[in-house]
């Protein structure tokens, strides 16, 4: 269950020592011993090889906490991740050591309603790695469900394997969202979510995609891979109402839907302002905990506001939009580094202060 830092032989003797990123405290990142558990017959032990910083992972470590979920204790982060397998539990038959996998970092009950309904990512027993109180995988190795552990394509690698948790997040917003070829998709957010959200909606097969943000490089990015326009705005809230007619301009013909990936009190605005009526906006993003927004006029052209949170039984598609080159999520990796002490306080000031860096991934 992603616990653990020191591995014990047959005889009782130790092995290598396991080391992993521990958050200690607001900008206090150490790396330390990290003790693994038994391992369980349907367990498996992985050797971590891939991890990415996630937008989540950067406010544990300056805030230690991110939405309702607070860090009171220290805690191993990191949760976007792919490795090899070391060692399977003796119950596991699809998996043998060698094999690369990438990891769905969601351990549910299996018991409750939303569990027996399919609806697992919704599960309130739900240990989710790095999220308090549950250790994340940024460490050697970690023991995790096999049934959890998706093997991967020959031609999809470590890193593209790890980028399968932040496109999980885009291909679950656009089920939500019944994206397919007669939906026009507007982005509000070219950050890392936004991004993989493009790619998403364009492999669903929507026609156009138009993408927004306040950031010109992180436009011109999104253009590079695909959006068929960009859209530069103000943070200024009083800009919405003009905006709203420019971003439809752009578009060209109906905005079906909309996927919020910021969260923010603006961007939620616009969403609802743009969108057809009849249409559908999708909240992925989690800028704010409280929004004020103008959800009367929206629902008076009955626009519905669909939430997003995490994701459920994504890993299979993403891995074969992968293979197929369907989706190629190569061009988001911007900055890599190693598992050192030094370059883990690095790698995370490199992903918190943003300008060029989208997805910083540490290869172990």
């Amino acid at each position: 269950m992603g616990k653990g830092g020191m591995s014990i032989d047959d005889n009782g003797e130790d092995k290598e020592q396991n080391m992993a990123a521990w958050l200690l405290g607001i900008n206090n990142l150490k790396i330390q011993p990290f003790k693994l558990p038994i391992l369980g017959p349907h367990d498996v032990r992985v050797r971590m090889k891939a991890v990415g910083i996630c937008g989540s992972d950067v406010h544990y470590l300056k805030t230690l906490r991110c939405a309702h979920f607070i860090v009171k204790e220290p805690m191993v982060i990191g949760h976007e991740c792919a490795g090899i397998i070391e060692e399977v539990g003796s119950e596991v038959k699809n998996l043998v050591p060698g094999d690369r996998v990438a990891l769905e970092p969601g351990i549910t009950c299996w018991r409750c309603d939303h569990c027996k309904q399919g609806r697992y990512n919704l599960c309130d027993e739900m240990k989710f790695f790095a999220t308090p109180p549950v250790h994340g995988s940024l460490a050697n190795q970690i023991v995790h469900p096999a049934d959890l552990c998706f093997k991967l394509p020959d031609n999809v690698s470590l890193e593209e394997g790890a980028m399968c948790e932040p496109l999980s997040v885009g291909i679950h917003a656009c089920r939500r969202a019944n994206i397919g070829p007669e939906t026009n998709v507007l982005i509000m957010g070219a950050g890392p979510i936004g991004l993989v959200t493009l790619l998403a909606a364009r492999a669903f097969g929507a026609p156009k995609t138009v993408i927004v943000d306040v950031d010109d490089y992180r436009l011109s990015v999104a253009k590079s891979l695909g959006a068929d326009d960009i859209v530069k705005v103000s943070t200024n809230i009083q800009d919405v109402a003009e905006e709203v007619e420019l971003i439809q301009k752009v578009m060209g013909a109906a905005i079906n839907v909309t996927f919020d990936c910021a969260g923010f009190d603006k961007t939620m605005s616009t969403a609802l302002g743009a969108t057809q009526a009849g249409g559908k906006v999708c909240l992925v993003g989690m800028g704010h905990s409280e929004m004020t927004v103008p959800l009367s006029p929206a629902a008076a052209r009955e626009v519905d506001v669909i939430g997003v949170f995490r994701y459920m039984n994504t890993w299979p598609l993403c891995l074969e939009f992968l293979r197929s080159g369907k989706i190629d999520v190569k061009p988001l990796i911007t900055h890599r580094f190693g598992f050192s002490q030094k370059e883990v306080e690095e790698a995370f000031e490199t992903s918190a202060r943003g300008g060029t860096a989208i997805k910083v991934m540490f290869n172990l």
